[in-house]
């Protein structure tokens, strides 16, 4: 759908100079950008190929392929025109449109390979325009290359000179080209032939082979969009300009195919590139339309190659003395330079026919990507995109995949090449991180994304299967608390989500004022940065740390990706013991899984070689803790360490039915653990004690923890705490998911001990009760 609104033009702000300088615009609508894209577009192709398509396909198939080719360009030419009638369109033309929808790294990855095409094309179109010269008698012993230099110098030159010059050299030249035209159809008058309607392919031809011949044609759609700079009038230039270019052209090619249809046979046509001299009434206008075609092409790359540069120079993609004006106020003379060099070292490395596809294809990824914006802009739905031409997002994308379709016809080796070009400049530019002052469409996508997905996400029902870890850290500072943070980044190993969290307590009004969260936040946000972690970062004034962290633990999250676990470090102050007890209570109320770290200030997490989880019997614990255990070990900072599922039994005679259940359900969790079966001194030998004989030398040791009633709650932290410091690192856990998290079939344990696993309370502590 195709809309047209008489809104006002929005404008955005972008970070560029161009911005500034777009409003020094010079050139209208017809000379700065219909008599551009015309001149390239009516070029060789149209004197020298449109005979051989027609010969080869038929009247009929060569009029299938000018429509299919001029409608990818109308969708293109749609989608450039409805993305410039909603931004300021500032130096660099299709450059600047996609870096400022599609980002830096994006719009470098398109920018540097079209700008490389605009300088090879210079030297291409002249070397074109010598090689037909050539042909003239009087040129005989003349070195071609010679020739060729002098051209692209003199091109230069009138480029150096400005802008201004070589516009009105195009006038001339566009006079020529509708010289040649008119005389091409005022010729053979009255001597029509039936046209032949079906094909006649060549050996090897076919409706693809000659579809590709012809689609280079109508490439030339955005040279008028890259002299965007210089237009009073960007959003109302490039619209009308190219789309009046794009449907004049277009009846002008049905035109000729129809007039040489009817005019020749199809041997003429397939053996004779010059046929539409022998058509015309003056066969020496089709020469100079032929030299025209060449030359205003060569014009008009001249000045669409020092803009691109000039645009990614001012954007710091290439160093930044490239875009330099050298004292004119107008125009970018050292890209100038640097553009007739290019050009005039191709024109003396020799024969430079196989990459001349490789130029159609990095345009038309040029004009994908355009359709592509134009595309994710609508579907995105990014309240400052307001264009007033309105493009249906479906038409769009239909261009992008024409462009993309026409690429792998034309050439598919030579795509695959230009992709790759495209993606390594892409990657570059992703490595070094760059920034830019203006909002491309990339966090909106991103937006558009998480908004679906949290939608679709909170109409399913949750299965245990599905369960991962989204866990609220509370760091502080994480800088102060490193080995927290790098439990959390075990724990979730890119499969969960973590939130870092700093608590400050206090005044609302005089901390606020004083903008302690954003700075706080900020210096978050750098720690995960800095150590390349997957986390968020959270900053909250609160009144009290305990109903402080309960709130955020109720408010934090949308949907489906609510907190199911809270990790904290172990207190070492008695004050600190009972403030967690007290917020341990709240959680286990939230139904919120906790995590508790006590690490050995000697050894840390020693070598990373070994885990050990103390199981008792299934539960929300048990299976919780193996689980965490598989999912640290699966972090390249664990990688090859060992897991060991220990359990305490009484006596001997038990022994090997407990090994046999313990391995028959790691098998059925598809955990790689061993078993191990620990028979006690005595029935009621401490459980600290057997703690310190087995995992005193581990390096990470999972204990299930319990809640204690409120009467033992100060005595029970006291034994907790005594028992931690006999050992090495220890996380201990609480489990609110009493679901079947491994993953196995319900079955009975055969154990009538506790539910809730290896209860710290009940093991460590004793004398607690379990939660309900």
């Amino acid at each position: 759908m195709l809309v047209m609104t008489a809104q006002a033009p929005p404008t955005v702000a972008v970070g560029s100079k161009a911005s500034a300088e777009s409003g020094k615009g010079r050139f209208g609508t017809f000379a700065g950008v219909f008599t551009p894209n015309v001149l390239t577009i009516l070029g060789l192709i149209l004197f020298l190929r449109t005979g051989i398509v027609v010969g080869e396909a038929g009247l009929a198939a060569a009029l299938v392929i000018v429509v299919i080719s001029n409608l990818i360009t109308l969708l293109t030419g749609l989608s450039l025109s409805a993305i410039a009638t909603s931004m300021r369109v500032g130096t660099g033309g299709n450059y600047y449109i996609i870096s400022r929808s599609l980002g830096l790294e994006i719009g470098g990855a398109i920018g540097i390979p079209l700008y490389l095409s605009q300088a090879l094309s210079v030297a291409f179109y002249v070397i074109g325009f010598t090689t037909a010269l050539m042909t003239l008698p009087a040129m005989e012993g003349y070195d071609p290359r010679l020739i060729s230099t002098v051209i692209v110098i003199v091109f230069g030159v009138i480029a150096f000179v400005g802008a201004d010059i070589a516009l009105r050299i195009q006038f001339v030249v566009l006079a020529v080209l509708a010289a040649a035209i008119v005389s091409f159809f005022m010729g053979s008058w009255g001597a029509s032939i039936p046209p032949t309607l079906t094909p006649h392919y060549s050996e090897g031809q076919s409706f693809w082979t000659i579809f590709a011949l012809f689609f280079p044609a109508v490439t030339g759609i955005t040279v008028g969009a890259s002299m965007s700079g210089d237009l009073r009038d960007p959003s109302r230039s490039i619209p009308l300009g190219t789309l009046t270019s794009i449907l004049v052209t277009f009846a002008i090619y049905l035109g000729a195919i129809w007039w040489l249809a009817t005019h020749a046979s199809p041997e003429l046509l397939r053996t004779d590139e010059m046929v539409m001299g022998q058509i015309a009434r003056w066969p020496t206008l089709i020469l100079l339309g032929v030299w025209s075609a060449t030359l205003s092409s060569a014009l008009g790359s001249v000045l669409a190659a020092p803009r691109t540069l000039q645009a990614l120079a001012q954007d710091r993609l290439v160093p930044y003395v490239l875009g330099s004006r050298l004292g004119s106020p107008t125009e970018p003379r050292m890209a100038v330079l640097v553009s007739t060099a290019i050009a005039v070292a191709v024109v003396w490395m020799g024969d430079l026919d196989f990459v001349a596809p490789a130029l159609t294809l990095f345009f038309l990824n040029t004009y994908g990507m355009t359709n592509l914006a134009h595309a994710i802009e609508i579907l995105v739905g990014n309240p400052s995109y307001r264009p007033r031409i309105r493009v249906h997002w479906g038409l769009a994308l239909l261009g992008a995949i024409g462009c993309y379709g026409a690429m792998f016809l034309i050439d598919p080796r030579a795509t695959i090449l230009a992709i790759i070009a495209s993606y390594g400049v892409f990657f570059y530019f992703e490595r070094r991180r760059l920034t830019s002052t203006w909002g491309d469409l990339r966090s909106g996508l991103w937006f558009a994304l998480a908004r679906f997905a949290l939608l679709r996400l909170e109409g399913e029902q949750w299965h245990v299967k599905n369960w991962r870890p989204n866990i609220l850290v509370f760091t502080g500072q994480p800088h102060n608390r490193e080995q927290l943070t790098e439990t959390a980044d075990w724990l979730s190993h890119g499969q969960g989500v973590v939130s870092f969290f700093q608590l400050l307590v206090g005044d609302f009004q005089q901390l606020s004022e004083q903008g302690l969260r954003k700075g706080a936040r900020r210096r978050i946000r750098e720690y995960i940065r800095n150590r390349q972690m997957q986390a968020f970062a959270e900053v909250d004034i609160v009144d009290d740390f305990v109903s402080g962290a309960l709130t955020v633990s109720q408010a934090h999250g949308i949907g489906g990706l609510e907190p199911n676990a809270v990790l904290m470090g172990w207190s070492q102050t008695a004050d600190g013991l009972v403030t967690q007890l007290r917020l341990l209570r709240g959680l286990v109320a939230l139904e919120k899984s906790v995590f508790l770290l006590h690490v050995d200030d000697i050894v840390g997490f020693g070598n990373r070689a070994v885990i050990d989880v103390w199981w008792r019997g299934r539960g929300g614990n048990a299976d919780l803790m193996v689980l965490i255990a598989h999912l640290i070990r699966q972090h390249r900072s664990w990688a090859g360490a060992r897991i060991r599922v220990l359990r305490a039994i009484d006596g001997e005679e038990g022994r090997e039915q407990t090994r046999l259940h313990s391995e028959d359900l790691l098998a059925r969790a598809r955990v790689d653990a061993e078993s191990i079966v620990i028979v006690k001194d005595r029935p009621d030998q401490p459980f600290a004690d057997i703690l310190e004989t087995h995992s005193a030398r581990s390096d990470l040791t999972l204990i299930g923890l319990n809640v204690p009633s409120e009467e033992q709650g100060t005595e029970y932290v006291r034994r907790v705490d005594e028992a931690l410091r006999r050992i090495g690192t220890v996380l201990l856990v609480y489990g609110a998911q009493h679901d079947d998290l491994l993953d196995v079939e319900s079955y009975s344990d055969g154990d009538t001990e506790a539910s809730g696993g290896v209860s710290g309370s009940s093991v460590i502590g004793g004398g607690a009760r379990e939660p309900s």
